[in-house]
């Protein structure tokens, strides 16, 4: 191991072992995928790299060099396709290991690499195709997404290259009965690499096409600060922003493996269970793990089953796991039902980042495994900002302290810093004449919506949240989710993460409606488990707890059951929805009013 992360990563720890000081690194000429993976597979080619599986079965382990091999092919071949540097690819690529080998060509090329997810529809892609100018689409065959490129191309007038991988299962194969293998190929081993082929009509063969082509590559230049990859984030209302970032948001997730998943190098295996259109892939099983030297593990699955994920972390020995507190809670209910054991002995750190982690849950972890959840924040637009970090004391429900490459102040709508204890928003130091490492260059293509963000020195995140006495921050919810309600400033996630530790409660959303008399008035939406039933009593019930679990003004007056939230692409709870849904509701009964009045 030569210790590559040293290169471009210093830091230095207080008197009682907590982080004080970080900073980075690096060559005007940095390219991560050169510099970074090519470079230990040059010095070190049989260190183990990726662990991929899937559930029919198939099972790939590759070494650092032959993800240089093949992403030497695959760069080759995409150049082929008429790829260049500065061309924006879009790649939907589920959890194929194929993701990570098109993704380090693209680095190599000089492409700018989209990811996006497999659940878009034909609004959604024609927005991407359209609003970023994408030249190129990798794209699996699993699923219906291929359909989708084909209806919404016609309109798409900068699309000029369409690629499909062949996904050989993905978890799709498997049905309520079991695996069905009649339509696909049983793989295995390292000669079966890329070797699944497919036929559409206009579509290039992907696997095919990397197969043929030559190994050899030559470097192409790149600088530290061009383009490298874009994400459309996740927003909750209008159109997603395509939030642009340099070579520098690859370095900057260095801290994210080092400091808060706790990877290492040797006999290391981490798992962050996310799929690749979402920025925590990139986040949790590439740049930063790699950096590190390290092996991350992929299991391109279809639907979360918390008993597969236990037991795949017991059968591959996982060492470090970072998943949303969604699939915590779903781990934690299974252990809790199913009469199996799962040893997890083999875990050594656990992380989580996406929304609050409840109490309870912190607590049976803790409990079941003997380790510590410890919590992060950061968005698109950023890379790792507040963290428990390695070293440090995490409190139940915080998101941590600030990550010191950064500074970041609690700030007031006048731009003054918040006392503690003051709700106020995340804003992070960006002077004009540097910006900081991994933070977003802009949103691509949209100059107005860049200055909203980034003014007066600031990029001002949209987030809020407090910090109490010891430093340590604590999430209240996004600027335009804040309920104002007789007077106090109430954050949904606190109500929220204590409604989820009821029983009855599957999902929740909390939101304000209009009050005469408040302002706005609390209202949870509740997705219930299957044995229970949303019934007057059980809302009696919800609001009780949540007045003895929290400040009794923050209950939930209104509680309105559903059989399922209304989410983004990208599985976020778009409480926007809920609350155009109210205020129509609200406008069609005060209508109703005036017109029995003679109003109208």
């Amino acid at each position: 191991m030569r210790y590559l992360s040293e290169n471009y990563l210093s830091e230095s720890r207080d008197r009682t072992g907590q982080v004080a000081h970080l900073s980075l690194h690096y060559p005007e000429t940095f390219n991560w995928a050169y510099d970074v993976v090519d470079d230990i597979a040059t010095v070190e080619p049989d260190r183990p790299a990726m662990v991929w599986c899937n559930p029919e079965g198939e099972e790939h382990r590759f070494t650092f060099g032959e993800m240089k091999f093949w992403s030497d092919k695959c760069a080759n071949f995409l150049v082929a396709q008429g790829i260049r540097k500065g061309d924006a690819v879009l790649v939907i690529l589920r959890r194929h290991y194929q993701f990570w080998i098109a993704s380090l060509a693209l680095h190599k090329i000089g492409a700018l690499l989209v990811p996006a997810t497999f659940m878009l529809r034909e609004h959604d892609l024609e927005y991407r195709l359209n609003a970023a100018g994408i030249k190129a689409i990798l794209c699996t065959d699993a699923g219906n997404i291929a359909d989708v490129v084909d209806a919404v191309e016609p309109i798409c007038p900068d699309l000029q290259v369409k690629i499909l991988v062949a996904a050989g299962g993905a978890g799709l194969a498997i049905d309520e009965e079991g695996f069905d293998p009649a339509p696909h190929k049983a793989l295995s081993g390292p000669e079966h690499i890329c070797e699944l082929s497919c036929e559409r009509e206009g579509w290039v063969d992907f696997n095919a096409g990397v197969r043929a082509a030559s190994d050899f590559w030559g470097r192409i230049p790149t600088t530290v600060h061009e383009p490298m990859i874009m994400y459309f984030s996740s927003g909750t209302s209008g159109n997603p922003k395509m939030v642009l970032h340099d070579y520098t948001y690859a370095l900057a997730h260095t801290i994210t493996a080092k400091l808060w998943h706790n990877v290492v190098g040797d006999n290391g295996l981490h798992f962050t269970i996310a799929d690749t259109g979402w920025g925590k892939a990139v986040w949790g099983k590439f740049y930063g793990a790699w950096t590190m030297e390290s092996c991350v593990f992929t299991y391109d699955f279809d639907r979360f089953h918390a008993d597969d994920i236990l037991g795949l972390i017991d059968r591959y020995g996982v060492t470090t796991l970072c998943c949303p507190p969604t699939m915590y809670r779903l781990m934690m209910r299974t252990m809790r039902h199913n009469t199996k054991s799962y040893r997890l002995n083999s875990l050594v750190y656990c992380t989580t980042a996406g929304e609050a982690l409840n109490p309870d849950l912190f607590e049976f972890w803790k409990e079941r495994t003997g380790l510590v959840i410890y919590e992060g924040f950061g968005q698109t637009e950023t890379p790792l900002t507040v963290a428990n970090l390695n070293g440090s004391h995490p409190k139940s429900g915080s998101m941590g302290k600030i990550v010191p490459l950064y500074d970041i102040r609690v700030l007031r709508d006048d731009g003054t810093e918040c006392e503690d204890g003051e709700t106020g928003e995340i804003c992070i130091r960006y002077p004009e004449d540097h910006r900081p490492e991994g933070i977003m260059i802009g949103y691509y293509r949209d100059p107005e919506k860049t200055a909203e963000a980034i003014y007066d020195g600031w990029y001002h995140t949209g987030d809020t949240a407090w910090r109490d006495e010891d430093d340590y921050l604590w999430y209240v919810g996004r600027n335009d989710d804040v309920i104002k309600s007789s007077g106090y400033r109430i954050g949904p996630t606190e109500i929220e993460s204590v409604l989820l530790q009821h029983p009855a409660v599957r999902e929740c959303a909390v939101t304000g409606v209009p009050d005469p008399v408040r302002g706005k008035a609390v209202k949870a939406t509740i997705v219930l488990h299957s044995e229970y039933e949303g019934t007057p009593e059980l809302t009696k019930e919800l609001q009780r707890y949540v007045k003895r679990e929290t400040a009794p003004y923050k209950y939930p007056r209104i509680i309105d059951y559903v059989a399922e939230l209304p989410k983004t692409v990208n599985g976020k709870i778009r409480r926007v929805a809920i609350r155009m849904q109210d205020e129509k509701a609200a406008e069609a009964e005060a209508h109703k009013r005036d017109k029995k009045d003679g109003l109208v």
